[in-house]
């Protein structure tokens, strides 16, 4: 039994969809939406989701952690144990090692900044020994996101992929409805961009890329500030794939996309709340 119906809102274009959809009677009422603000999300995704609240029947709840992401994927911790320093909140960034792969870096700030956040939220909300149903708007074309609820209090659905409906057919429902299509909810400096994605930000959104670069720059100043033997991370990082700074990037240089698009099943617009 689910004493509470919540909405795991991202503000991208399915979670926005399904709000929507919810609005229209379409799928079973919520008691309300949860958006877990990273702090680092293009102005263009505040100003949607203050569109969006007033389009609502339900409350949209905005949860931060005090210290925001950015912030905390720059500071840089002290092992009590080794000694060795390391960044307290890493985000997927890459780094070519010696035998040649590019692995992410361990990531960390999906489940500080996203899960943990709307899970406390909840808690919040619950009564003693109620239970609640999160909706979660993962789509049909990304079914191998939808996995359990990390606590026991919780009950995952995914309404989108029980009605069959995709990406695409979110974007259309929103056009048949003359709402605006939502804008692509994530960090402005999300590695799992696509090419795509970064030139749309610098061409379209330079305020977003500008911050971006920043904060690789910051990493990067950070990074080389501490001694080799003393580092947990040995191998410098990028945001890009290219493994080369992003102000220098070509985005219209075709690359390799094929491993990294693999790694985009657990991209933060299919964890976060798309």
């Amino acid at each position: 039994m689910n004493d509470l119906k919540i909405l795991s809102l991202g503000a991208g274009v399915q979670s926005s969809a399904l709000a929507l959809m919810i609005a229209h009677g379409e799928i079973e009422m919520v008691d309300a939406a949860i958006f877990a603000d990273t702090g680092a999300e293009p102005q263009a995704v505040y100003d949607w989701l203050d569109w969006l609240e007033k389009q609502l029947p339900f409350p949209v709840y905005r949860v931060m952690e005090k210290q925001g992401l950015t912030a905390s994927a720059l500071k840089i911790n002290i092992s009590k144990t080794t000694g060795l320093h390391y960044f307290k909140t890493s985000i997927p960034m890459r780094a070519k090692h010696e035998n040649g792969t590019a692995p992410p870096l361990h990531r960390h700030c999906t489940t500080d900044y996203k899960i943990i956040p709307i899970y406390r939220k909840v808690r919040q909300l619950l009564r003693k020994k109620q239970r609640c149903l999160m909706i979660i708007a993962i789509s049909l074309e990304e079914l191998t996101r939808a996995t359990p609820a990390r606590v026991k209090y919780v009950t995952n659905a995914w309404p989108l992929i029980n009605k069959r409906l995709s990406r695409h057919s979110c974007v259309q429902w929103m056009k048949k409805h003359n709402y605006p299509v939502a804008p692509r909810s994530a960090c402005v400096y999300c590695p799992y961009h696509s090419d795509q994605q970064w030139k749309h930000l610098k061409n379209h959104e330079p305020v977003a890329f500008a911050e971006a670069v920043a904060f690789e720059t910051e990493w990067h100043k950070k990074y080389d500030a501490i001694p080799y033997e003393k580092s947990m991370h040995k191998y410098k990082a990028f945001l890009h794939k290219s493994l080369v700074p992003l102000a220098e990037v070509n985005f219209d240089t075709p690359t390799d996309q094929t491993s990294f698009l693999k790694d985009m099943d657990e991209e933060c617009e299919g964890l976060c709340g798309v």
